[in-house]
Order: structure tokens, then C-alpha cells, then sequence
């Protein structure tokens, strides 16, 4: 109801027109500027994860304070909802197959749904085993033209071998960088980037 009676927003998703480039000629970015896409290669200030088994919370002092009344304090990826048919299948995929262990610590039984927390890092995915609005077929081959999460790793030719040993297809990425694209059995499209 709120979008309705609220006038609609114009930002300035990744087109570069005349007056978007006079207004980066003309004053300095906001940090509301550099979240919109005004500015690029932009790093946000990282802040330190605690994976407790106690709690998934976050070290607030080593978050930058607040000052611009636009700047919401957006300091990173909590977590990636991926949408799975059947939790078990799908934590073989993720557990057995990709290594990631759970969260023991997210509230597994609290929401009307079942679902698994995984550690990705200091991140998590969060699989939700819900109806799939989405086709599982059609979709493209290659995962890089499609929704896809992005993953760093260290090293894709291990992925790669892992991959061959589970008869798990996947593409490589197009643009010659290392990285390989994969589904997992409900067809979410992951991509798994090298990272020094």
C-alpha cells in the first residue's frame, strides 16, 4: 500500500546520462551516491563476524558509525536464501559435495519451514525447503546468464575435480577468468570465482 502512495524512486541503475555525470563532475559522492551505482569499486568498511556456537552475531564496534542521514550502515552479505524442493538432497549437495558445514547456532526449528544454515566464510547460505516459484528446466546452460550466488574460492581446478568425480556438470566462465558455474539439484545456479 505504502508504494502507492509513495511517489516512485529514480535511481540511477547503471545508466550513465548527462545529468548523472555532471552531478558527479559538479559535488563530491554521498555514500548514498557510491551504494547507487554512482560510483564503482567502492569498499565498504569490513566488519568482524563472530561464528559462535552460541550465536550468529556481529562485532558492532568494528562498524563505522553511522553519520550521513542517508548512509544505513550497509557493511557487507549476511546471508544468501537459496529455495530447495528436498533439505536433504540439497545438504548433500552442499555439505558432502561443496564441504560446507551448518550453523548449528541459526534456529532451525523456529520458522514454518524447514531449513539448514551453512557457513560460506563468515557468510552463510540459507536453504529453505519452500515451493520454487521459478522452472527448473529452460534455464541456460551456463550459469553466469542466469540468478546466480558468488562464491570465492582458492582454487577452481580442485572444484573442478570434485566436480568430475560427482558427475556434476558445470561451465567455466566465458570471459577466460578463473571461474566455474554449476547448479545445485534444484537448479540454482552457483558461480565459484578464484581469489588470491
Amino acid at each position: 500500500m505504502a508504494s502507492l502512495l509513495s511517489p516512485p524512486l529514480n535511481l540511477p541503475f547503471n545508466k550513465a546520462n548527462d545529468v548523472n555525470v555532471r552531478a558527479l563532475a559538479t559535488k563530491p559522492l554521498s555514500k548514498r551516491d557510491l551504494f547507487f551505482g554512482k560510483a564503482r569499486n567502492v569498499q565498504f568498511p569490513a566488519i568482524k563476524s563472530k561464528a559462535s556456537t552460541e550465536a550468529d552475531v556481529l562485532d558492532k564496534d568494528s562498524a563505522e558509525a553511522v553519520n550521513d542521514k542517508d548512509d544505513f550502515g550497509l557493511v557487507g552479505m549476511h546471508h544468501v536464501g537459496i529455495l530447495c524442493e528436498n533439505l536433504e538432497r540439497s545438504l548433500h549437495f552442499y555439505q558432502n559435495i561443496l564441504g560446507l558445514p551448518i550453523n548449528e547456532a541459526r534456529p532451525h526449528n523456529k520458522l514454518p519451514y524447514r531449513g539448514a544454515w551453512l557457513w560460506v566464510g563468515a557468510e552463510m547460505i540459507h536453504l529453505m525447503e519452500l515451493p520454487n516459484p521459478d522452472p527448473l528446466t529452460g534455464r541456460p546452460e551456463h550459469g553466469g546468464r542466469d540468478r546466480h550466488a558468488c562464491l570465492a574460492i582458492r582454487d577452481v581446478s580442485k572444484l573442478k575435480d570434485i566436480l568430475d568425480k560427482a558427475g556434476i556438470p558445470y561451465t567455466l566462465s566465458r570471459s577466460g577468468r578463473p571461474a566455474i558455474f554449476t547448479r545445485d539439484p534444484d537448479a540454482n545456479a552457483l558461480e565459484f570465482t578464484q581469489v588470491d
